[in-house]
């Protein structure tokens, strides 16, 4: 009797434990925000009091860019809070999606922090300016480069684990800036043996590294927008659901996106003879084993078809519509 009760109740995984996974998810991720905002935010001040004594102008560029790059965390973080809202009968899949809108700013800024590195480079190579207390500014480089290269392993790593294309978007930007501030470095490097051309040079360098990061992060970002996934992930899936008792093979299956986590919509084959509850409970329980095995999946919406010797076309209804 609880079993046949189970198949004509909704399944609730996706509502408990998948709910609760997300929640905590998006609780990492802005433990993560807040972490790598203050680890920022602690390496722009140290610059900024190098800053202050050197005059150096290329490390007060640098200086505002980590400030700014700091504050890339409010859009991931106002992102993050809405999408731990519930859904609405407007947003009926909820308001995961926030989080690629904040990817695309996130990219964005990264262009414009590549147009603002080559427009600084350029303008360097025409007024070649001289630099005062090289070795501090060659500390403040390596400061930096080191705090923007920590954050970075650090959003990459946790946005890849909890399934965020913008964190890990944001994660490649603060890459981006650690290379601007090593060119601060070597531009300081050759500047002391007499090649002041050099902070120019290097600083074009940046910025061809910068668009390659760019295209990296708008890739990711591109990919999510066109509900793109990984094709193993597809390939687990259709391993899952062929063995699950009762399914005979699997007909279409789709898997997309929502903020960071997965939403899967199957048709599944069964034998034509089963019950209506037969059949019911054989996707009940394709269900269930995709949401378990899966990772990241919340919900899945499972369809049965009926197989059979016949010729019988169960979609002749809808031919015209696919």
């Amino acid at each position: 009797m609880a079993r046949a009760g189970h198949a004509f109740t909704p399944h609730s995984h996706d509502s408990a434990d998948k709910s609760d996974a997300a929640l905590e998810s998006s609780s990492r991720g802005m433990h993560v925000l807040a972490i790598s905002f203050a680890a920022l935010a602690v390496t722009a001040v140290a610059q900024a009091v190098i800053v202050a004594f050197s005059g150096s102008v290329a490390l007060l560029g640098d200086t505002l860019h980590n400030f700014a790059d700091a504050l890339t965390a409010v859009p991931l973080a106002i992102a993050f809070a809405l999408g731990r809202r519930v859904a609405t009968r407007r947003f009926t899949y909820g308001y995961g999606r926030a989080e690629d809108l904040a990817g695309i700013i996130i990219v964005l800024i990264i262009a414009g922090s590549a147009a603002f590195a080559g427009y600084e480079a350029v303008k360097r190579l025409i007024n070649p300016q001289d630099v005062q207390a090289l070795g501090w500014v060659a500390a403040a480089g390596v400061i930096g480069f080191l705090g923007n290269e920590w954050v970075a392993r650090y959003r990459i790593r946790v946005g890849r684990e909890i399934g965020s294309a913008a964190l890990v978007a944001d994660g490649l930007h603060a890459r981006t800036d650690g290379f601007t501030s090593l060119a601060v470095l070597i531009g300081a490097g050759g500047a002391e043996l007499g090649w002041p051309i050099a902070d120019p040079i290097v600083g074009l360098t940046i910025t061809v590294a910068i668009c390659f990061v760019l295209r990296d992060a708008a890739r990711e970002i591109y990919h999510r927008l066109m509900d793109a996934v990984d094709p193993a992930l597809v390939d687990q899936a259709e391993q899952i659901l062929t063995a699950t008792p009762g399914v005979q093979r699997v007909g279409s299956l789709r898997l997309r996106w929502i903020g960071h986590a997965l939403r899967a919509e199957v048709d599944i084959v069964v034998e034509c003879d089963l019950s209506l509850v037969q059949a019911h409970a054989v996707a009940v329980q394709a269900e269930h084993r995709l949401i378990h095995d899966l990772p990241r999946l919340r919900a899945a919406t499972v369809h049965a078809d009926p197989d059979g010797t016949d010729s019988a076309d169960h979609h002749a209804l809808l031919a015209s519509h696919r």
